[in-house]
């Protein structure tokens, strides 16, 4: 999931642009980029993978110059994309992802147009959406055509001379918020970008909800649908603490999860409660309060310059950063009963080699990991994240306890069946923990406070209402 950010002022917008858009760094670790309109378009794009967005773009923006800009921080392509078009000349910055990709390219290349941006050897997603749209008969018409036959999701923001078009993606996978202050407005994924650059939140773009915002005003072009899917993984891990999604803030979910999981702990006990850093942090502050255990840092995050081993598309990468990242503390660990909160158990070797391993090597007596949310059964389709089921902890405690990979698992997504539980007992003896106890869906539909049919639960129990709505 890529971070989008874009401000229109009254004056120079560059220095609010930069810090809005740093806000997103935890979005995204490939690519970073921001363009400004003024007398005309700058723009830059920086590889971020080895090093940070501030010092990337600090001396960039400091040249830039213009009243509206858009920036990303993005998972995968280098955006933002620049076209000069029928419609005139724009650039475009995307979130999501959109399975049917190499099929809807394949059909603009037959009509003779081309791509040139290449993102892991594939057609950019940001240009192809960029071109599709101008096969509309203007900006709207070929947003809406665009949302008419992608499978998956695509939340934009179109920077030209009207101004900045935010457009969310039609099931509300990914979130768009319009903010604004005495000299302008803005568009953000994350509200937390907010406060300290001054804004107030106005609205959460609905679903398929498309709005203009220029040095004036917001304008809504085309309005929200009756329809919600939001990534329910967004409050669980990918959000940032002070954000709020449906105007729901992301600490307060998680606190809530981990009062739930401390909830079905009353036949264990326990010295010290503990988070990963930094998402599972929450979480288990929400279970100390709960359960009235202490709370205690047994490993710390060692922040600068290391970001999340989630995202990072490489396995290579992402256990160095999980290796490297987090210090264990011989003095809080050595002899004490340890449950550690984690937001979720994605493919389990980094929890195993780099978590569990650095406990016991300093003698914790107990670990007991405790995930904020289901079992991962599926990869996620609407944003990049795990792309093979295969990768998945569950599935390789399935494949193992089955003999083979089978295609219907609902017994192993039903927590109340002997299946789930052994599935369960399985990874807690591969992880080499004491015990494992997953948070179950309807608590974490709970924790969250929205509707369950206004939430994407995908990965957990493999159904979506759909992909596409016309």
């Amino acid at each position: 999931m890529s971070g989008l950010f874009g401000v229109v002022l009254q004056e120079d917008c560059a220095k609010t642009l930069f810090y809005g858009t740093d806000y997103h760094s935890h979005m995204g670790t490939e690519y970073g980029g921001i363009a400004v309109l003024g007398e005309k378009f700058t723009r830059q794009i920086h590889n971020i993978s080895q090093d940070q967005f501030k010092p990337k773009f600090q001396d960039d923006t400091k040249s830039m110059r213009g009243n509206k800009g858009i920036g990303v921080i993005s998972d995968l392509d280098e955006q933002p994309i620049f076209l000069n078009s029928r419609f005139g000349p724009f650039c475009i910055a995307t979130s999501g992802l959109i399975e049917n990709i190499e099929e809807l390219a394949k059909g603009l290349m037959n009509k003779g147009i081309s791509f040139s941006e290449v993102s892991k050897e594939k057609v950019n997603p940001t240009e192809f959406v960029a071109k599709f749209i101008t096969q509309g008969k203007n900006l709207i018409d070929g947003i809406e055509k665009m949302f008419d036959v992608i499978d998956g999701s695509c939340s934009l923001l179109v920077l030209n001379r009207d101004g900045i078009y935010a457009a969310r993606d039609r099931f509300g996978y990914t979130p768009l918020v319009i903010g604004k202050r005495e000299d302008g407005w803005a568009v953000t994924s994350e509200t937390s970008a907010f406060p300290n650059i001054d804004f107030e939140v106005v609205k959460y773009l609905e679903p398929g909800e498309i709005a203009l915002i220029n040095e004036k005003e917001m304008v809504q072009r085309r309005s929200g649908r009756d329809v919600n899917q939001i990534c329910a993984f967004l409050w669980i891990y990918t959000g940032f603490p002070a954000s709020s999604y449906e105007g729901i803030n992301v600490e307060g979910v998680r606190e809530r999860c981990g009062k739930f999981l401390a909830k079905g702990d009353k036949d264990i006990e326990v010295d010290v409660v503990s988070g990963v850093p930094d998402s599972g942090i929450a979480h288990a502050l929400g279970y100390a309060v709960e359960s009235g255990r202490p709370y205690r840092r047994p490993l710390v995050k060692y922040t600068p310059g290391y970001g999340r081993s989630y995202t990072p598309p490489s396995q290579k990468t992402r256990d160095l950063i999980a290796k490297m990242k987090l210090i264990p503390i011989k003095e809080i660990i050595e002899g004490n009963r340890i449950v550690v909160c984690e937001d979720s158990i994605v493919r389990g070797t980094q929890l195993k080699n780099f978590t569990i391993n650095k406990l016991w090597h300093h003698s914790a007596k107990e670990i007991h990991i405790r995930p904020a949310c289901p079992p991962l059964m599926f990869p996620c389709r609407f944003n990049l994240s795990t792309r093979s089921i295969y990768e998945l902890a569950a599935r390789k405690a399935i494949r193992s306890l089955e003999g083979e990979d089978i295609e219907n698992v609902e017994e192993y997504i039903d927590h109340n069946s002997d299946k789930y539980k052994k599935m369960v007992k399985w990874i807690a003896q591969d992880l080499g923990v004491t015990t494992v106890r997953y948070q179950t869906i309807d608590n974490m539909v709970q924790a969250i406070g929205l509707a369950r049919e206004k939430l994407c639960l995908y990965c957990w129990t493999g159904k979506s209402s759909r992909t596409k709505v016309n």
